[in-house]
């Protein structure tokens, strides 16, 4: 069974509320966010290091869940940011693609900053369930409700 949790040090709340949860099989991979500064080699390390773990839980046959930035996602907290997210989220559809036979899931979870860290971890450990749900982006939150995105 693979279980890996990628959780950048700064996203404290997130961290400590997957620190109790040890049973659910599936690689969590929370990306780095505006903290990631304009250093593109950080942006290139941190797709690289995705594609890594996500390679080995694919590998594994374990399930994938990609958490990032609903903000990011609209490309409202920098360019960096926007590819980071915007990159998992076609990375992950794409492998959904690609693993769709044997139904491995691979998602994105999108939380907005008003999402409370414990429905994060809640909805990721669901997302990591086989429940038929793949290549899909759930997004968390208030923010994004009766709006004309972005």
């Amino acid at each position: 069974m693979l279980s890996r949790r990628r959780i950048p040090i700064s996203n404290l709340a997130l961290a400590e509320g997957f620190a109790e949860e040890t049973d659910s099989e599936g690689l969590v991979f929370v990306a780095a966010g505006p903290e990631i500064g304009d250093d593109w080699d950080a942006v290139a390390h941190e797709l690289a290091e995705a594609f890594r773990l996500t390679q080995e839980a694919v590998q594994a046959g374990a399930p994938v869940v990609y958490v990032v930035a609903g903000e990011d996602l609209l490309g409202q907290r920098g360019v960096p940011a926007a590819m980071i997210a915007t990159g998992l989220l076609s990375a992950a559809r794409t492998t959904a693609i690609e693993t769709a036979r044997a139904s491995v899931p691979i998602n994105v979870l999108a939380p907005f900053d008003d999402a409370d860290p414990a429905d994060v971890v809640a909805w990721s450990l669901r997302l990591l369930e086989r429940t038929g749900v793949t290549g899909e982006v759930i997004r968390l939150g208030a923010k994004h409700l009766g709006k004309a995105l972005p």
